[in-house]
């Protein structure tokens, strides 16, 4: 299992919360959580962001949310 650093673990956080990281993957990017709070901070902040945007559904127009989510799904 290699070392992931936080730049990697930045660009998978999207697929790590979606469940689709494979396994090798996964487990980098949990190893790295165990020694990084400041990773560990930004998962919550991005799950807390994921969440917010879940609550305000109704809120938004439906095409602006898909942006949205879109944007988030797909940024690097």
């Amino acid at each position: 299992m290699s070392t992931m650093d936080c730049n990697e673990l930045v660009e998978l956080v999207t697929a790590y919360l979606d469940g689709s990281l494979d396994h090798d993957t996964r487990a980098s990017f949990d190893v790295h959580l165990l020694d990084c709070d400041g990773c560990v901070n930004y998962l919550q902040q991005f799950r807390a962001t994921i969440s917010t945007l879940g609550n305000v559904d109704d809120e938004l127009d439906p095409a602006f949310r898909d942006k949205l989510m879109t944007a988030f799904r797909d940024w690097r």
